[in-house]
């Protein structure tokens, strides 16, 4: 349960990958996105509160667009492959928990369960997990609602439907993989 919990964290961040790189107001944000991204993949989604924070300032005057980093441009080009990869992530990662080792004495689905609240019960890392979906199922709706530009317009009720859903990677997988690539 405890790997499944964190790949699936993990999974889900890798997957805001192009939302963060394509996120029209990702100006207002004088650092890094790569550095920023860094920081939520390897340690917490914590980072984003003042990213988030900073994107609501209003725009300079002499703010210009930002180029995409290297980086930015591989993993937005890249788009569909990072929601596929990511979505897949957080699928195995859930099949994971409930059916991985079971061969090893790790119990079945109720034991897994068990383990999974005296976990979150009592541990600190749990609770960063915790922490990192929180924060992920307030913070993606409105990103992707910022950002529904980057959507093909034959596709946009459906992901304005399932910006709200309760399987936040799906929709966040489904906003990658139904948007327009080209020219970010």
């Amino acid at each position: 349960m405890s790997e499944g919990l964190f790949n699936f964290v993990i999974g889900w961040t890798f997957l805001f990958v192009p939302l963060l790189f394509t996120d029209r107001n990702n100006d207002r944000y004088k650092g890094s996105l790569d550095v920023l991204w860094g920081l939520q993949m390897f340690l917490t989604n914590t980072f984003l509160i003042p990213y988030m924070a900073i994107r609501l300032n209003d725009a300079d005057d002499e703010s210009v667009p930002r180029k995409l980093s290297q980086f930015g441009s591989v993993m937005t080009n890249g788009a569909p492959i990072v929601g596929v990869i990511g979505g897949s992530a957080c699928i195995v990662s859930l099949l994971w928990a409930l059916f991985g080792r079971m061969d090893a004495n790790f119990g079945g689905i109720a034991d897994r369960w068990d383990y999974l609240v005296g976990y979150l019960g009592s541990e600190r890392l749990a609770y960063a997990f915790i922490w990192d979906i929180c924060l992920y199922i307030i913070f993606q709706p409105w990103l992707i609602g910022d950002n529904l530009q980057n959507v093909q317009e034959n596709k946009v009720f459906v992901v304005k439907y399932l910006r709200y859903n309760k399987i936040g990677y799906r929709t966040l997988a489904i906003w990658i993989l139904e948007s327009e690539w080209s020219g970010c």
